[in-house]
């Protein structure tokens, strides 16, 4: 997954444990009309602190199997795991146990007990019977990765085992997937039919390393080899990377309170809430579902990633975007106003060329130097506004900004400055005082002979 296994693993019989004293089992049902599938480590995070109401699932990771089929790390009576699955049953939230992840990128013991019909039988009756004495709901399988050919072969043996044993119980049998690529080869089409639904870790995928686009490309892929619509659950980190590190979103907050509210802080790339959410969309739009690696790095508040995605799956709880034709995707500049001073013609376009989301995103260009504004005046109640838009842009400009004007005080700018931006980055222009019913939100470019900016997903929300 998004994380190396780092907690001391204890070895754990396959032999059945004393029953728990407590009975567990399912009281009431999440009112969430999707999957939202949290992964939660053995190593981090307070079971406590979980909103289990804005989860249907829950894969406690990991354990770790063996060469012979064996089982490494918590026990099936581990007390943090009942804890886990006692709290999470009472809420209607169903646990699986995670069994394998990153490991250092040692995936010998999949290797070996899958080559081998004895052990892949020892491996589904040690499964078995970790789910039963845990009072669990299934298994998530996280091979990281089976390659094609004799592995890939071994792994569908291995599954079409597990997926019997665990059906006929009626248990889950999910599986972690890589994005793409030539490892994603790996995952066998037959495959398809023996789990509930596979995690695609649509992360790590370079620097940025989880952009919308890849999220895209994730789904395009898989759905392409014949995955079911509601079988393709898309991945979204709560973790950010740099060229050389590895972020929780907590602690990303933590050093930067407008965190929430873009996806780059420093050189570490993240997803901050708007891509959150748009992913969230389209997980509902092409698939059957959001996951999350992982659920202990999520902030609290106002600022959770976690409450963004309830909110996007719930049909938009959250502010209403009060700007007409936000995303251009009328492929018009409807509902916009526009300024310029190049003496010709207005330097901004409608185009096609890689927006951020959807179909259509805003272009700032001109074959001559130019000033461009494009904007929107609403009327609007009294009270605090958020203005936020996604820029890419070449650099050069003298001058490139968000701006919210004529609201009842002085202009406010969020400047995107003279360098280039080169991924897609949210600017943000928060807490501003409307008190004459009025406001003016728009883009400016002071610009020289073919310089261009893009700009997408608009949004002002009052607060």
């Amino acid at each position: 997954m998004g994380a190396a296994f780092i907690s001391t693993l204890v070895a754990c019989s396959g032999q059945p444990e004393a029953p728990a004293e407590d009975p567990v089992a399912p009281q009431e049902q999440s009112a969430l009309a999707t999957r939202v599938v949290g992964y939660f480590p053995t190593w981090n995070g307070d079971v406590n602190a979980i909103q289990y109401d804005k989860l249907t699932h829950i894969n406690y990771a990991f354990v770790v199997p063996t060469a012979q089929g064996g089982l490494t790390g918590p026990g099936s009576g581990d007390s943090r795991l009942k804890s886990l699955v006692q709290t999470a049953h009472a809420r209607g939230v169903k646990v699986s146990i995670a069994v394998g992840g990153w490991n250092d990128g040692n995936d010998s013991g999949f290797e070996q007990l899958s080559a081998n019909a004895s052990t892949r039988t020892a491996f589904v009756n040690n499964l078995v019977n970790y789910v039963t004495q845990a009072g669990l709901d299934g298994v998530d399988i996280d091979w990281e990765y089976p390659d094609p050919g004799t592995s890939s072969q071994n792994f569908a043996l291995m599954m079409k085992e597990l997926s019997t044993a665990m059906h006929s119980r009626g248990k889950l049998l999910t599986a972690a997937v890589v994005a793409s690529g030539s490892t994603g080869g790996g995952i066998p089409t037959a495959t398809f039919a023996d789990v509930d639904f596979l995690n695609i870790m649509a992360y790590d995928g370079g620097y940025p390393h989880s952009t919308y686009n890849y999220a895209v490309q994730s789904l395009d892929y898989w759905l392409g080899r014949g995955l079911p619509k509601d079988k393709a659950v898309l991945g979204v980190p709560f973790y950010g990377r740099g060229p050389n590190s590895y972020v929780g979103y907590s602690t990303l907050v933590a050093r930067d309170s407008q965190a929430p509210y873009k996806d780059l802080v420093g050189d570490v790339y993240y997803n901050g809430i708007a891509t959150i959410q748009a992913k969230s969309q389209l997980a509902l739009q092409r698939g059957g579902g959001v996951m999350i690696w992982d659920i202990s790095d999520d902030a609290t508040g106002s600022a959770s990633l976690l409450t963004a995605i309830a909110q996007a799956v719930q049909g938009g709880s959250g502010p209403t975007n009060l700007l007409a034709n936000s995303g251009l995707e009328s492929g018009s500049l409807s509902s916009w106003n526009s300024e310029w001073h190049n003496g010709t013609a207005a330097a901004h376009k409608v185009d096609t060329d890689s927006p951020y989301t959807g179909s259509y995103k805003l272009t700032h260009w001109a074959s001559a130097a130019y000033q461009q504004v494009t904007g929107q005046t609403l009327n609007v109640a009294n009270g605090t506004y958020r203005a936020s838009v996604w820029v890419r842009s070449g650099g050069g400009q003298s001058a490139l900004r968000l701006y919210a004007k004529n609201y009842g005080a002085a202009e406010v700018t969020a400047e995107i400055g003279s360098g280039a931006v080169s991924g897609w980055t949210q600017y943000t222009i928060n807490n501003i005082p409307v008190t004459n019913g009025f406001i003016e939100v728009g883009v400016y470019s002071n610009a020289q002979a073919g310089n261009w900016a893009a700009f997408d997903q608009f949004e002002l929300v009052k607060l």
